[in-house]
């Protein structure tokens, strides 16, 4: 049996040590915000079903899109909740559990902030493609200024039944918007490969140190 005195700290240390416990409302919050998630793809999944039949193949590859980022942001949100309560509050205990992820057997520091940025640069390769699919409006007057209201009007007054599309009279995408969205995606991946490497370096400095010893 474990002697109970070799445990016992301190009043001030055992103060400092179960101040970690103070993250736990933040996790939870998490799980509400997950929950949030499930929400939006369930409506977003009713939406393109019973809009299916009037939906234009971009339209639809858009919802898809948007459905997917909704999942890989549930993704990311489920490495913090669980990877960070094991890491920085309390183990979770799942030894031999038949559902436990196979990355939180190895999960550390290092280990979760490398998965975080692969999580973040597919979150953003979605929004790019997003953007890129709609890249096609370029040109048109941005949505909400007098451009756009005088060509909305110019095509209304063409056509038969006096109503357009909102996609072919203006647009909410810029040539700039393109150009940031792509170099913050950028940054994004050399940011993570900094990480990796950064990690990586880290790795074998503790081995050689081992093997030293």
């Amino acid at each position: 049996m474990t002697d109970p005195k070799i445990n016992r700290l301190n009043p001030l240390p055992a103060l400092i040590f179960s101040s970690r416990w103070l993250q736990l409302p933040l996790y939870l919050g998490l799980i509400v915000a997950q929950g949030v998630y499930v929400f939006q793809f369930v409506r977003e999944l009713i939406h393109l079903i019973t809009d299916a039949a009037n939906l234009t193949e971009q339209a639809i590859m858009l919802i898809v899109l948007g459905l997917i980022d909704v999942v890989m942001i549930s993704n990311l949100l489920v490495m913090v909740i669980v990877g960070g309560y094991e890491t920085f509050v309390s183990r979770l205990r799942l030894e031999g559990h038949p559902d436990q992820p196979e990355w939180l057997s190895h999960v550390n520091a290092s280990v979760l902030k490398v998965k975080l940025a692969m999580a973040i640069i597919g979150i953003s390769s979605i929004h790019l493609l997003k953007t890129f699919i709609g890249a096609g409006s370029l040109g048109l007057p941005l949505c909400g200024t007098p451009e756009a209201y005088e060509m909305a009007r110019a095509v209304a007054a063409m056509t038969a039944n006096g109503t357009v599309e909102k996609a072919m009279r203006c647009t909410d995408i810029t040539e700039q918007g393109v150009m940031w969205q792509a170099l913050i995606h950028l940054l994004f991946i050399v940011s993570a490969v900094g990480i990796a490497w950064t990690d990586k370096l880290m790795s074998a400095g503790i081995k050689a140190v081992k093997n030293g010893h």
